[in-house]
């Protein structure tokens, strides 16, 4: 068995710029249909939540990165960050092929008015 961990931040203000320009074509870049309408559900608060999911798919993807191939297509939208009923996120990715099978994936998310921060870990068989 092995850890790999991820990690990354960002600014809420690059995300904010990126759906504003772009709209649509970001959401559906990056995010999934669940993903989107939660965000969009969080009031004033929705550009953290989309810059929080971001920095979620980044520390995931850092933590995947040696068990995927490079070929791999649309590889944010398979990494999903739900919500268990007690708020916590978790993270879906079921539609990736990973070289090793994965045991346990935590997250954490974390943001404020001007920056979101996630951290990844992820037990390998």
């Amino acid at each position: 068995m092995k850890v790999q961990t991820g990690v990354d931040i960002i600014e809420v203000q690059r995300i904010q710029e990126a759906i504003e320009k772009q709209g649509e074509r970001f959401l559906k870049k990056i995010y999934t249909e669940y993903e989107i309408a939660y965000c969009n559900n969080t009031g004033k608060m929705k550009y953290q939540h989309y810059a929080a999911r971001f920095a979620g798919k980044e520390a995931v993807f850092k933590a995947i990165s040696s068990q995927i191939s490079l070929n791999e297509q649309d590889i944010f939208r398979k990494i999903e960050i739900k919500n268990r009923e007690d708020g916590k996120p978790l993270v879906n990715i079921e539609n990736l092929k990973l070289k090793e099978e994965t045991i346990n994936i935590d997250i954490s998310l974390s943001h404020i008015k001007e920056y979101a921060i996630a951290t990844c870990n992820i037990l390998f068989k």
